[in-house]
Formats: C-alpha cells, sequence, structure tokens
C-alpha cells in the first residue's frame, strides 16, 4: 500500500503543471515544426511563418564576437549590461531620433522576449489588467498570463489604420480599470505602423488615467512609409523595449534592451540579478559592434521592400486582394474569407499542398483572426516570387 501511494505522489510529481503554464501554445513555432517535418522527408518548404531575418548578423558583429572567444574568458557581466553597450544604445538614440537618454535608463536584455518579463514583473501584480491590442503579438498575452495578469484585448479596426486611440483606451479603462497598456509600432502582425500624433495622444491618455505605458519598438528601422517614433522621445515615463533581432538580423544571439523609466532601473536590476545574473556576454559585444554595420543593414532593408513590393502586387494576382497598409516590419496580414472561415485549417493546407508556411491570424486575434494569415517577407526575392507562384496555383486548383 505505501509503495502504491508512493507511486501515485510520483507520478503527480512527474505530470503535474502550474496553472500558470496553461498558456495556448505560440502557433507560429507549431508551423514552422510542421514545415521541418515535411523538410526531413525531402520536402521543399517556403518559410514566410516566422519573423526571422534571412540574413546573418552584421559582419561587425561576428567579427567582434570572434576577437572576443579568441582573447579568452567570456564572464558574466553587470546584470543591467555592458558600460560600454549602454552607452552605445544611449547615443543610438541620440543618433537616430534626436532624443537624449541617460545609459543609466539602459537596462540589456534576453531578447525583448527577457524584457516583457522584466518589464511585467517590475510594473504590475497579479490581477491587473494590462491592455494589448488584436490583432498583436500573441507572447504579451501569453506572458501577462503566464505572471498572473490579466490581458484585456482591444480590438482595432481599419478606421484607425489598426492603432489604439487614446479614446478607445480610456473607454476600456472606464469599464473596469486598467493598471497598463502594451503596443507595439511598427506592429506585428500587421505591419502598420503610428504616426507621432497618434502615438504621443494614447501616451498623453494613458498617463493622465495613471496607465502605465510600454512600448515595443522591435521593429524599428524597417520603416517603410514614413520614420518610426519612439515613446523615448515622448515620455520619460514610458517603458520601451527594443532588440537586436529583426533590424540587425541577431534573433539567435538574445540580445535587447530597454529604456526604463528612473525609478525602476533598480528594481529591475534586482530582478534581473535573481532571473538571469547577465545577458550573454559575447552576444553584447557582438551587439554593440552591430552598430557599426549600418550600410550592410540598410542594404537588407532594401531587399524587404522589394519583398513587401512583390507581395503587393502578386498576391492580389493569385487572389488574396485585401490585406493591411504594411508600412514597416517585415509582415503582411492578408485576408482569406473568401477562401475560408478557418486560418488554421487553411494554413495547413496551403503548407501541405503549395509548401508555403504561413501563420493562421488566430495565433494573433482570437476573436477575428480565422479570416487572417500573416506572411513574412524576411527571405530572399527569389523565394518571395516562388511563394506567388505555388499559392497562385493552389488557390487556382481548389
Amino acid at each position: 500500500m505505501p509503495e502504491a501511494i508512493l507511486g501515485d505522489r510520483t507520478e503527480d510529481l512527474l505530470t503535474a503543471a502550474s496553472g500558470r503554464s496553461d498558456v495556448p501554445p505560440f502557433m507560429v513555432m507549431d508551423v514552422m515544426a510542421a514545415a521541418s517535418r515535411i523538410e526531413a522527408g525531402g520536402g521543399h518548404v517556403i518559410h514566410m511563418e516566422v519573423g526571422q531575418p534571412a540574413a546573418s548578423a552584421p559582419k561587425t558583429a561576428i567579427l567582434a564576437a570572434h576577437a572576443a572567444l579568441d582573447a579568452g574568458r567570456i564572464d558574466y557581466t553587470s546584470a543591467l549590461g555592458t558600460p560600454s553597450l549602454r552607452k552605445r544604445i544611449a547615443r543610438h538614440y541620440r543618433e537616430s531620433y534626436g532624443v537624449t537618454v541617460d545609459s543609466a535608463r539602459i537596462v540589456v536584455t534576453t531578447g525583448s522576449s527577457g524584457g516583457f518579463i522584466l518589464a511585467f514583473l517590475a510594473m504590475f501584480e497579479p490581477g491587473d489588467r494590462v491592455a494589448v491590442t488584436i490583432p498583436g503579438y500573441p507572447p504579451y498575452r501569453h506572458i501577462l498570463t503566464a505572471l498572473g495578469c490579466e490581458p484585456v484585448l482591444i480590438e482595432t479596426s481599419s478606421e484607425t489604420r489598426h492603432a489604439l486611440t487614446g479614446e478607445v483606451l480610456l473607454a476600456a479603462h472606464r469599464r473596469a480599470p486598467l493598471k497598463g497598456v502594451l503596443i507595439g509600432s511598427p506592429a506585428n502582425p500587421t505591419g502598420t505602423m503610428m504616426s507621432r500624433e497618434a502615438l504621443s495622444g494614447l501616451i498623453s491618455a494613458a498617463e493622465s488615467a495613471g496607465i502605465r505605458f510600454i512600448s515595443d519598438e522591435i521593429y524599428h528601422g524597417l520603416d517603410y512609409a514614413f520614420p518610426a517614433v519612439t515613446a523615448a522621445e515622448l515620455s520619460t515615463r514610458a517603458l520601451v523595449i527594443n532588440s537586436f533581432s529583426k533590424y540587425f538580423c541577431m534573433t539567435g544571439w538574445r540580445v535587447g534592451w530597454m529604456v526604463v523609466p528612473e525609478p525602476l532601473v533598480r528594481p529591475i536590476e534586482r530582478l534581473q540579478q535573481n532571473l538571469a545574473i547577465s545577458v550573454p556576454t559575447l552576444s553584447q559585444i557582438a551587439a554593440e559592434a552591430a552598430f557599426d554595420g549600418g550600410a550592410e543593414m540598410e542594404e537588407i532593408k532594401r531587399g524587404y521592400l522589394e519583398n513587401r513590393r512583390i507581395l503587393i502586387e502578386g498576391l492580389p494576382r493569385a487572389g488574396l486582394t485585401k490585406f493591411l497598409p504594411a508600412d514597416g516590419a517585415f509582415y503582411l496580414y492578408a485576408d482569406v474569407s473568401d477562401f475560408t472561415s478557418d486560418s488554421l485549417k487553411f494554413a495547413a493546407e496551403m503548407l501541405e499542398k503549395a509548401r508555403v508556411a504561413a501563420t493562421p491570424g488566430v495565433d494573433f486575434d482570437p476573436v477575428h483572426g480565422r479570416q487572417f494569415i500573416r506572411f513574412s517577407y524576411a527571405r530572399s526575392a527569389e523565394e518571395m516570387r516562388e511563394a506567388v507562384e505555388r499559392i497562385a496555383r493552389w488557390l487556382n486548383g481548389r
């Protein structure tokens, strides 16, 4: 009898998971896994599901990493990041946006993902309600849920170019108080951007109501319609999250940064000390050098512009005629309601029949996402042309 009880308890230890772990999967990763299985069987898949640049990190970053490895030891750094990288990021704000940011307010993170965790832990208590827009990046709401917060989903519309307005935010706040709001511009999955006026108005509305403001600026640098505006220029109380993953093509290096309101620097430092000790040193060395690879990055950006043109002109010929304005990032969010009421099945069939991997809109929008598909155009122009041809053949043959 004791052995049976012990066996049951052992089984519980091996299988039980906390309620906080019960978050939905990030579907783009599931699509990647399905595409990999096809490729393992010899199939050729065009990857348009994941927001990952096809290009490698800047040569300047790779050379700096090689030099650091050749020099010997790679030790811990300060929990806030190496002083030289934090100063270089502050200089980036001065050169790119004309805004002075004290390097003491810069925190280096393990990608933007690490930044979200640190920001949410420092700014919110369990049970706090935090507004996020839909369609939007799924881990926003999933991380909030895992940390015990309540993500409040606010729908956006074409009338505001899928940007959240201060009026809509305050209306949600009146229904039930909000402790924070998180927006991204350029946005994932839509690629839409907020103008200076729109962003400034939203920040002012949030701060007037005591709502903490977080700006995800990971796609800054990849702006086509007009220059992106940083929230760091508009308020010292806003918290900005950015990363070297997208513009600098350093996804796997897992290094990003935050611009933090001064009162939150020490709390976030304490969290970082305990959760990660520090960001990988080699990645920080490479990231600092990446700023010297601007010419290379701008050439890659020109490639995205060409890919964007190929899809905007080619997908309507394939039958996909409706999509959101692709102001920035490297995504096109297409309406597929003429063909399906289930974007999950549509994406699975497109992968199976056309060998094109894309992400179903339900990953980004649990309300209306069944009629949308997100295409990433971060790979080569040749692949974009082939993808358009494959989609056209598949849709015409359905």
